[in-house]
């Protein structure tokens, strides 16, 4: 049934250029893709929340690469979320403010600061990623781990092709 919702579309929606027919991989693709980022959105405002009742939802992804990466200069957060320096900067206030994020200076470079997680922010951010792969544990229980393992390399694969 999901499979054929969507090909109603119009005539001319999704026309493969000369060829004049419908394209329904990727009118399948646009669909699913669309349906899974309105679910992420909800889910990281909700994950934002649990973080902190006053973060942001888009600073959690903010979070998640701190976490992973370690401290980082400011200009390095706003080129991997995409966003400009005035943008990171408010953000970054917004999360001293909260306690999750603090600053110090660049050993590197002594102009230079680096942001980091504080511990409140590392735990609340933890408790929250922990609970999140739980519920993907539970939601993918019927997929082998091989399937996990290919869904997560296209994946990669799709977000790899977007930064180029």
């Amino acid at each position: 049934m999901r499979e054929d919702a969507g090909r109603g579309e119009g005539a001319g929606a999704g026309e493969a250029g000369s060829g004049g027919g419908v394209d329904h991989e990727f009118l399948a693709l646009e669909r699913e893709l669309t349906l899974l980022l309105r679910r992420a959105r909800a889910s990281s405002g909700e994950m934002a929340r649990q973080v902190h009742p006053e973060l942001e939802p888009a600073a959690y992804g903010l979070l998640a690469f701190l976490d992973e990466s370690g401290p980082r200069r400011a200009t390095d957060l706003a080129a991997f979320i995409g966003v400009g320096k005035a943008t990171m900067s408010r953000q970054l206030r917004a999360l001293e403010e909260l306690g999750l994020v603090a600053r110090e200076p660049d050993p590197a470079d002594g102009r230079a600061w680096l942001v980091r997680l504080t511990e409140e922010g590392r735990e609340r951010f933890r408790t929250v990623r922990v609970a999140r792969r739980g519920r993907y544990v539970r939601q993918l229980s019927g997929w082998d781990r091989g399937e996990v393992a290919e869904l997560a390399r296209l994946l990669g694969k799709l977000n790899a092709g977007a930064e180029s």
